[in-house]
């Protein structure tokens, strides 16, 4: 008989798209279940050979502080409902991906004696965590800087999804119809878009389509009125390992699970990191860390102009061959196996 584990995390395509990477094999070795809400998690799991759980979530709001009266009441609503679903499914593990979304789920398996393990993308750890790591057997991390001083801590590295290697360049071109001969850059913000960068390119992209192809992700909802010869607009693609097949440079925010895989792929990017005012800085975090490791390079939103992203991209092909060379040794990797085995042995142990 398998064993149970469930599967928690979401809020954004961050905190649910890493457990794609480890999910082929946990469906070989468990029941795999996942306690989710009606979000970004649910739409991503659908099809995926899981049994979904629906509970009701909140996010601690930083934007207005009075709006977070009925938080603790939502919580403890929602906590309840997690142990409901705990006692009847039975889990031998809990693994969470952070955000808010997995805290209620985290703090119920506490209550009901079940194994946690958790794991952090960031270079810095996210309020949600800050609570799970508490409640945690064993805490991953993908950034070994992350773990220093925190006893329950593994530094793992992040899981990589397997299919984003198995792109085909063939499929990549007809999709896009751009040009083979010509060096490609992959504009990207994330799961949601990015409306600076979205901006950014529709300035100057005369200047960019004169000497690049371009791949435009701009986000679900948020096309913009660009029509150009060596210029593909899209608001978001499933099979992205056919573009990545084809993208020479990537432009990109600096989300932990984007960079990770940018880096597994070795594709020389530069990262435009989402503003301290708009988050808690994690993305800054993220990219100066690789960017003081000469792994990629850094634009910061403040500093972005049509001409200097183009002095960056400019500076980004020169750059190219270090960058390349600096991503092929060094030792940050694909964590996924890491992980996988941080689970195992969770269980033997529950």
């Amino acid at each position: 008989m398998k064993k149970v584990i469930v599967l928690t995390g979401g809020g954004t395509g961050g905190h649910v798209i890493p457990h794609l990477s480890i999910l082929p094999e946990l469906l070989e070795k468990f029941e795999v279940h996942y306690i989710g809400t009606d979000g970004i998690e649910k739409e991503i799991m659908k099809d995926k050979s899981v049994i979904y759980h629906t509970i009701s979530a909140v996010k601690f709001n930083r934007s207005n502080l009075l709006k977070n009266f009925s938080l603790p009441f939502k919580l403890l609503s929602s906590i309840k409902t997690c142990k409901k679903i705990i006692k009847q499914i039975k889990p031998d593990i809990i693994f969470s991906k952070g955000g808010y979304v997995s805290l209620p789920v985290v703090i119920a398996a506490k209550k009901c004696n079940v194994k946690i393990i958790s794991h952090e993308s960031d270079l810095s750890i996210g309020l949600a965590n800050k609570i799970i790591y508490k409640f945690s057997d064993v805490f991953c991390t993908s950034f070994e800087e992350t773990a220093k001083n925190l006893k329950k801590a593994v530094v793992t590295g992040s899981p990589i999804r397997p299919d984003i290697t198995n792109g085909n360049k063939s499929i990549g071109y007809k999709l896009t119809n751009l040009n083979p001969n010509r060096k490609t850059i992959l504009f990207m913000g994330g799961s949601t878009g990015a409306k600076a960068i979205n901006e950014c390119v529709n300035s100057c992209i005369d200047t960019l389509i004169s000497k690049y192809n371009i791949i435009h992700i701009v986000g679900k909802g948020k096309k913009i009125n660009i029509q150009a010869q060596n210029y593909c607009q899209l608001e978001y693609i499933k099979n992205i390992e056919d573009i990545f097949a084809i993208s020479d440079y990537i432009v990109s925010r600096a989300g932990s699970n984007a960079i990770f895989e940018f880096l597994y792929l070795q594709k020389p990017t530069l990262l435009i990191p989402l503003p301290k005012g708009n988050s808690r800085g994690d993305q800054v975090d993220n990219a100066k860390n690789f960017c003081n490791k000469k792994l990629m390079n850094m634009l910061e939103q403040q500093d972005l102009t049509p001409e200097r992203l183009i002095k960056e991209i400019e500076k980004l092909e020169t750059n190219a061959p270090t960058l390349i060379r600096n991503m092929k040794e060094t030792t940050l990797g694909n964590g996924s196996k890491n992980i996988l085995t941080q689970i195992d042995n969770l269980v033997k142990k529950s």
